[in-house]
């Protein structure tokens, strides 16, 4: 597991806890109706966004915004070179007794494309395709969670002001107009709250993690390409290697010196 549930669990406690401290009391951040206005209405607004199949991928995102990490793409490197010795070997062919070994989706793909003798240059072009449509749903599944950032400020001052509305519509008892209009501003805190402890937290970490999918991904297609030209293995490792983090750089060179 991320550090997500952690990151969105001290925002929380961050909050309330300052409340507290500055003597409020946590039981008055509970308001119900303030919840039903704001939640409620910021998921409306959001279906009304987006289709069905859209929305449908909702739990997974979820799923994957909190759970989901990106190895480093070291093995993915080692693989690809591996394949490329044993194609130089045996030849291009002989890849196919590998698949079963590769659990990558988009590789495994590129791999069997190599070994129908596809055209090189078509190799490129639809795995380049296929990296453009993973690259615009994932933007999709980000931009639910986008919006609905953008929308739960909004419902929560609608939700103040319908708090208001009702609260100068009793403004005969005057000792009961303090906690009213109290009240009706926890609204507004939800709505502010929510967008920028949940929502853009959880998008932002989507995009995040669709980039880093992205590179790993891009870094699959050079291997696949460089195997598919018959590049020395030793040359398509050093090209592979321009795509890892710095620090894992040094440590594999560090590594081949010993």
């Amino acid at each position: 597991m991320d550090l997500a549930i952690l990151g969105f669990v001290i925002a929380v406690v961050a909050l309330v806890g300052g409340f507290v401290l500055e003597g409020g009391h946590a039981g008055a951040l509970l308001q119900p109706t303030a919840a039903l206005i704001v939640f409620g209405g910021t998921i409306g607004a959001t279906v009304f966004s987006f289709t069905l199949s859209d929305l449908k991928q909702v739990p997974r995102l979820f799923r994957v915004g909190l759970f989901r990490t990106i190895p480093e793409p070291t093995e993915t490197i080692e693989l690809i070179v591996s394949l490329a010795d044993e194609a130089r070997r045996e030849g291009l062919l002989y890849l196919e007794n590998r698949l079963g070994e590769v659990d990558d989706s988009f590789l495994r793909k590129g791999i069997q494309l190599v070994v129908d003798g596809t055209d090189p240059d078509l190799v490129r072009n639809i795995l380049e395709a296929e990296l453009y449509a993973i690259q615009e749903r994932h933007n999709v599944g980000a931009g639910i969670f986008e919006a609905a950032g953008g929308y739960a400020p909004t419902m929560g001052i609608i939700g103040t002001v319908m708090g208001l509305v009702h609260v100068l519509s009793s403004i005969q008892s005057p000792e009961n107009l303090g906690p009213a209009i109290g009240m009706a501003f926890i609204a507004t805190l939800y709505g502010v709250a929510s967008a920028n402890v949940l929502w853009l937290p959880l998008a932002a970490k989507l995009h995040n993690l669709s980039k880093k999918e992205m590179l790993l991904r891009q870094l699959m297609l050079e291997g696949i390409v460089s195997l598919q030209a018959g590049y020395n293995p030793i040359l398509i490792r050093e090209r592979l290697t321009a795509f890892l983090k710095p620090e894992a750089r040094q440590e594999r060179e560090e590594k081949y010196e010993e």
